[in-house]
């Protein structure tokens, strides 16, 4: 079976990608597919990095291949502050080589492997290459994680263009998280006059999981 990729996105940070990563991690176990894990870039670590810890412990439990890794083989860098990864590298030691490098190990060991990226589409990892540059250069089918607040509307259609723009293919969903108890009357009714096969993390995971397997 031909290694294929997922680059976990959102419309920005605290969103709920490692989330919706995490029920993607076990959604693919569950019909049959060795899955692998990597966060390229994560911020805000002061000891062990929080997102890639939860997304490897996850990941052990149906990859054997993955159970002698720890939290810093699934992570190419990380950075004690909470920033984009270009203001978070304050020394600027970012090798976008050193990603690729990682990424094609960890493809390896598995059939499906889930790269979460970090904030959003446009967030900096250098000067001039962009958190959208990583999930291009890696050839990877894109999911766009959007939330549910007040808002939202304006960030999902934002995030599309981008991804639009940069030619990626993608599918999109919504995590009802924020504001979810106004979704309905706020927000919804666009989404089902102009999109209406919208689906959320946590109705149709699923559903969307057993369409990209059945596509392999």
């Amino acid at each position: 079976m031909q290694v294929q990729s997922l680059f976990i996105t959102a419309t920005g940070t605290n969103i709920g990608k490692t989330h919706t990563t995490v029920q993607l991690v076990e959604a693919f176990a569950s019909k049959g597919l060795s899955v692998g894990v990597f966060k390229p870039i994560e911020t805000g670590v002061n000891t062990l990095p929080a997102d890639a810890s939860l997304l490897l412990k996850v990941c052990q439990k149906v990859n054997k291949n993955f159970l002698d890794l720890t939290p810093e083989d699934i992570t190419a860098y990380t950075f004690p502050l909470p920033a984009a990864p270009f203001c978070a590298d304050t020394e600027q030691i970012i090798d976008l080589n050193r990603i690729m490098e990682k990424y094609n190990e960890l493809r390896q060991l598995c059939d499906i492997l889930l790269v979460e990226g970090a904030g959003g589409l446009m967030v900096p990892v250098t000067k001039e290459y962009m958190m959208i540059n990583l999930a291009k250069d890696l050839n990877a089918k894109v999911l766009l994680v959007t939330p549910s607040k007040l808002g939202c509307i304006n960030d999902t259609l934002l995030s599309m263009s981008a991804l639009r723009t940069y030619d990626l293919e993608f599918d999109w969903c919504v995590n009802l998280f924020e504001d979810k108890e106004s979704f309905a009357e706020v927000t919804q009714p666009f989404y089902d006059a102009v999109f209406p096969d919208w689906w959320s993390v946590q109705d149709q995971l699923e559903r969307y999981t057993t369409l990209i397997v059945d596509k392999k």
